[in-house]
């Protein structure tokens, strides 16, 4: 038993050892993001493998653009629709938390997650779709990394680049080409609302956006003036 027992010991401790390790690399890849552009992101490579599977010379359409040729329409749009307190919290936002676990439970099913830009941002550039217990402690220990390192406008800047926009589509430069042939920097606050409410589901939305997806556009673009953003 005590040879059990130690074996058992030991093997914790690796896997301890592991996981900080494994952490360690993260959270240096996070420091070097603070200063370098990504080039590429975890939901990329996912995505990627899946078109090719169809098409083996498929390629993501994706064009980086610093923060300053991003319209600042688009910006707020992204924040009243999706984390309208991004400026003021530290990375979670737990009275939209809070809420979305009460929709949760009227609803019997993980419907919505009060997920922030910075969640989010930490899901994309690590980790996979999907819903698991695994995969939100990841992304809350990676969340916690991002803010720790960066600033607000460099999680901006580099969620707006890296986000998925519709299927094999990331980035706000490449999605405002695609859906309005115009550059990122030209969007006006129509269009950004538009782009703004696909977030959630992009590869559904963009074969199907409908009156109640135009309705709540609509509704982003009228709030979206009092959004702050970096």
């Amino acid at each position: 038993m005590k040879r059990l027992a130690r074996g058992i010991g030991l093997a914790l401790l690796g896997l301890l050892a592991l996981a900080i390790l494994a952490h360690a690399v993260i959270f240096a890849q996070v420091i070097w993001w603070s200063r370098f552009d990504p080039s590429e992101t975890s939901f990329m490579a996912i995505r990627l493998d899946e078109l090719r599977e169809q098409n083996p010379n498929a390629q993501l359409d994706f064009r980086w653009v610093p923060y300053e040729r991003i319209s600042v329409h688009l910006k707020r749009a992204v924040v009243a629709a999706e984390d309208d307190k991004f400026v003021d919290h530290e990375g979670f936002d737990w009275e939209g938390i809070q809420r979305a676990i009460e929709r949760n439970q009227r609803k019997g099913r993980p419907a919505a997650g009060g997920s922030t830009i910075s969640q989010q941002l930490a899901k994309n550039l690590f980790l996979w779709p999907g819903k698991s217990y695994l995969r939100k402690a990841e992304e809350a220990v990676i969340t916690m990394m991002i803010e720790l390192v960066w600033s607000k406008r460099r999680i901006l800047e580099v969620y707006l680049n890296v986000v998925e926009w519709g299927n094999g589509l990331f980035g706000a430069e490449a999605a405002a080409r695609r859906y309005f042939g115009t550059s990122a920097a030209d969007l006006g606050p129509y269009q950004a609302a538009r782009m703004a409410v696909m977030l959630p589901n992009p590869r559904r939305y963009e074969r199907q956006f409908g009156p109640r997806l135009a309705a709540h556009a609509e509704r982003v673009r009228q709030r979206m003036h009092r959004s702050e953003v970096p």
